[in-house]
């Protein structure tokens, strides 16, 4: 909200933008359709081309699933790689056979993991690059006995991660694991 003077009264109006940009020296009227400074509008224009990153194609990169079980085509990428971020899908517990392995909420936390471990080398990454985790969970209540194994494979840091329990999973599988994870030679600190 900012005041005008209209015949020497003070009024107030909104423009529908709050307080966004109060003292920040830019003026609210320059994202209006109808601003009146050419400069206002080509400033914003130049602060959103650079706030917003830019892709080429070359900068996207789509792996396909190498682990299907015969026959079966899978209608998503294992992962896809953007610049120097590698997302991953999200994986459950199968064995080479592309069957859900036998053992519970710990047998299958192990394989997936083991799964994604090898992914993630596949493209160029590990666990110690991994920045965030998606945990879905058949029963909220296994979510302690997943901790256990889970934690074993952080040797440095823990991703950031948030879990959440579902109605039901691909194959009856107890949980279900989506990791995002850095590429390249740096480690983060």
């Amino acid at each position: 909200m900012h005041a005008s003077t209209s015949h020497g009264n003070t009024r107030q109006r909104r423009n529908g933008f709050g307080d966004a940009f109060r003292g920040s020296g830019f003026s609210r009227d320059a994202l209006a359709p109808n601003a009146r400074s050419p400069t206002l509008r080509l400033t914003l224009g130049t602060l959103l081309a650079f706030a917003v990153p830019a892709f080429a194609a070359d900068d996207v990169e789509y792996f396909p699933v190498t682990h299907a079980p015969p026959g079966m085509n899978l209608p998503f990428s294992e992962a896809v790689r953007v610049d120097r971020m590698l997302y991953l899908s999200g994986e459950i517990g199968t064995g080479t056979d592309g069957k859900l392995v036998a053992g519970g909420i710990a047998a299958e936390t192990k394989q997936l993991m083991q799964n994604i471990g090898d992914t993630l080398a596949r493209h160029g990454s590990s666990w110690d690059r991994v920045v965030q985790c998606t945990v879905a969970l058949a029963d909220i209540k296994d979510w302690p006995a997943f901790n256990e194994v889970y934690r074993g494979y952080f040797k440095r840091h823990f991703p950031a991660r948030m879990a959440y329990a579902t109605g039901g999973l691909a194959l009856g599988a107890r949980v279900e694991v989506q990791c995002n994870a850095l590429v390249g030679t740096d480690t983060p600190r």
